[in-house]
């Protein structure tokens, strides 16, 4: 019998709140504030805080930090507005930060 295998997840690493689906990882290659970020294209179970802008390493952005809806925990953040053309592709996308969440159901 075959055993059922559900979604490739991402968790909260605090208290294991699902936060993402690996399938909506647009890029691995982003830099969060404490190292190695993904962007995804959705976030589940997360709570946004206020619009702030900030210069990161691709110019000025809004953002928002994202925090898990169960813990609170800091797990990234949210583009809300990209300045420069070439980075309008991020708006309304998220960033995770490796450090802050684990892999399930791999």
């Amino acid at each position: 019998m075959a055993e059922l295998i559900g979604p490739r997840l991402y968790s909260c690493c605090n208290c294991r709140n699902h936060v993402s689906l690996h399938d909506d990882i647009i890029s691995k290659a982003f830099q969060g504030r404490n190292g190695r970020a993904f962007l995804f294209s959705h976030a589940m179970n997360i709570v946004t805080g206020p619009k702030e802008d900030r210069h990161l390493i691709t110019g000025l952005h809004t953002v928002a930090d994202v925090y898990c809806s169960d813990c609170h925990k800091v797990l990234g953040w949210k583009y809300e507005r990209a300045y420069e053309a070439s980075q309008k592709y991020k708006e309304g996308k998220f960033i995770l930060e490796k450090s802050k969440i684990v892999k399930e159901n791999w």
